[in-house]
């Protein structure tokens, strides 16, 4: 019993010994950190330069008090947005498209905004 339980965990290690990461050669780390250096910080990507143009999109939206941006989705994709979701009042749909063409950055912009219609109201 003690042999199997000190030859399974000899397999063990030999297994997570074997699965440990290659150590990159020091000549190969030390120019790529250097170039990194010398360019200064990497250059975002396109899903990081994205995410950043939703969120100035959604901050422009949030700063009119007007506009419940609560139910307003925003995509973006290489300066192209596309506002989804629902708005209380008919005017706020134009509204909310004009803010979003203002932001820097915004190429084009889809408007997919519906009115929401109040339930117990007429």
């Amino acid at each position: 019993m003690k042999r199997t339980t000190v030859v399974g965990l000899a397999i063990a290690m030999l297994a997570a010994a074997s699965m440990s990461a290659w150590a990159q050669p020091q000549s190969d780390a030390g120019a790529s950190a250097g170039a990194q250096a010398a360019s200064g910080a990497a250059a975002p990507t396109g899903r990081q330069t994205d995410r950043a143009l939703r969120r100035k999109v959604y901050s422009a939206i949030g700063k009119d008090k007007s506009i419940n941006a609560g139910n307003i989705s925003v995509r973006a994709k290489s300066g192209a947005v596309t506002l989804t979701g629902t708005v209380s009042d008919p005017a706020q749909v134009g509204k909310v498209e004009e803010i979003a063409k203002g932001v820097p950055g915004v190429t084009s912009v889809t408007n997919k905004l519906t009115v929401q219609k109040s339930l117990g109201g007429m």
